[in-house]
């Protein structure tokens, strides 16, 4: 069947709405559901739907402890629209849909699709059965049917990109769900990596982001322990690509040579997003964290050895089963060693399923509150000193889309750093487009930003300038058109902010 085929059985201009919950793996994924969606016919709503949508799809995380109350109390509000609406459709995928298929449309029965993490693809097939046979359509796929590259794809960044390098995670945390739900790991060819970012270069993209569970154990399905580092050095081979980031790394296979390409990769930016859940070797060990504070404080100090300037960040669990006030100073110690410039720090979440959830020594609320609010107070404190040390530096920034929510307030512009700080600096006289790179001098530093409020020193128009200005144009409103609108979540830029917890299995 033709594309345009599939379109007409589908039923053209039929809007579509996606939310979408948890990591930056999920984040992506909603990309491949928009750009499924999109070649079967359907149109995105606008940005401020809300509901109002033909098709509802919610891509789910199955981390946090009231994700299911979340998704469940979204379902219901949709009930009543749903019945207001004829032929309108709710679909529910995702890791919480992998992990509760049998109780999703039991508790929520007027919910049309169920799909899980491993055959997003079947999307408009199960959203056209549940219409023509006029009941809930739930297909779970228990191994990976398709890897998400091979899809369609509506990215939601015309300058920067994710490109998924593997899926599935081989370790066994003893918080985490994911990898129940992901599956083992699964590596992409390098070929296909490449193939696939040069095409998006070659679009106008300037910025990608290599994406995985356990992005640095990649070549563990494939017999190479280089293979990471080989494919970040051949990323600086590609002409026109600026920037490379990747996300998230675990401490257990982060290794010299994988250190020595970031340093020695040009584009590779100065930038590490490592988790490190805790600073006491017990919790590590009840975690089944393998690897320990001595060796997760190494790796920093051989990076900063290698990128001087290179900006640090990590996530941290508060109050995991069994932890004293000991282990958590042990935490605070290793925070104040590391000098990280954010952490983003979660308090331990209970998860059916999980051996954590079932261990001993579950630590009172009032505790863990506590503890989290003293690490938060502390890592503030670090932020703020660190970014201080970034006052006086000319920076290049990329400018960004949606990053600087006064921005139009305080007539500035915003972007990121090469360290990925988000700086917001004055808007220049001439043009500047998301993609596009300024020059600017830093003159003042908060925890969480830095501020340049001097005069613009250059503006330099990019390709990727160029690929926002191309789109913009596309998608204005035309008098029989459709706007479909650029929603914010997805641009790459601030990652780490997207860590659910399972960021590095």
């Amino acid at each position: 069947m033709s594309s345009g085929d599939r379109r007409q059985s589908v039923g053209v201009n039929r809007s579509y709405e996606i939310r979408t919950y948890g990591c930056q793996m999920n984040v992506h994924d909603s990309e491949r559901l928009s750009g499924l969606l999109e070649d079967a016919g359907y149109v995105r709503a606008p940005r401020d739907a809300d509901g109002d949508a033909d098709v509802v799809v919610f891509n789910t995380c199955a981390v946090r402890e009231n994700a299911d109350n979340k998704l469940y109390g979204n379902l219901g509000r949709l009930a009543p629209m749903k019945t207001r609406r004829p032929g309108m459709q709710i679909a529910v995928g995702g890791c919480l849909a992998q992990k509760d298929r049998d109780t999703i449309v039991e508790r929520a029965p007027w919910v049309d699709v169920v799909f899980g993490t491993h055959n997003i693809g079947k999307l408009p097939v199960l959203l056209e059965r549940a219409r023509i046979q006029e009941e809930a359509q739930v297909e779970i796929a228990e191994s990976l049917e398709a890897f998400p590259s091979t899809l369609p794809t509506r990215r939601e960044s015309a300058y920067a990109a994710w490109v998924s390098i593997s899926v599935g995670c081989n370790n066994t945390c003893t918080f985490c769900i994911v990898p129940a739900l992901r599956g083992k790991e699964k590596d992409r060819r390098p070929g296909d990596i490449l193939a696939e970012i040069e095409a998006l270069v070659g679009e106008g993209v300037s910025e990608i982001t290599l994406l995985g569970q356990n992005v640095n154990a990649y070549g563990s399905d494939m017999g190479d322990r280089e293979a990471f580092s080989k494919l970040l050095r051949a990323c600086g081979t590609i002409e026109g690509l600026e920037r490379v980031r990747f996300t998230s790394p675990h401490p257990r296979d982060f290794t010299d040579d994988v250190i020595a390409a970031m340093a020695e990769t040009p584009n590779v930016m100065p930038q590490l997003h490592m988790p490190m859940q805790s600073g006491s070797d017990r919790v590590l060990k009840a975690m089944r964290r393998s690897y320990r504070q001595d060796r997760y404080l190494g790796i920093i100090d051989k990076v900063r050895a290698a990128i001087p300037h290179a900006a640090i960040s990590t996530d941290i669990i508060v109050g995991f089963p069994g932890e004293t006030e000991e282990d958590f100073e042990q935490t605070m110690d290793a925070v104040r060693a590391a000098r990280f410039t954010q952490a983003f720090t979660f308090q331990y979440s209970k998860r059916p399923g999980t051996p954590a959830a079932d261990m001993d020594g579950q630590v009172p609320k009032a505790v863990v509150q506590d503890r989290y609010m003293r690490l938060s107070a502390l890592q503030e404190e670090i932020s703020w000193e660190e970014n201080k040390k970034q006052v006086g530096r000319t920076l290049e920034v990329m400018v960004a889309e949606g990053e600087g929510r006064k921005d139009g307030a305080t007539h500035r512009l915003s972007g990121r750093a090469p360290d990925n700080r988000l700086v917001h600096f004055t808007k220049p006289g001439q043009e500047v487009r998301p993609g596009d790179v300024v020059t600017v001098a830093i003159t003042y530093a908060a925890p969480h930003h830095l501020l340049a409020e001097g005069p613009t020193d250059a503006v330099r128009r990019t390709r990727a300038g160029d690929a926002w200005e191309r789109r913009n144009a596309a998608q204005a409103p035309k008098p029989a058109g459709v706007l479909l609108g650029l929603p914010t979540v997805g641009v790459p830029a601030p990652l780490p902010a997207l860590s659910g917890g399972c960021s590095a299995g």
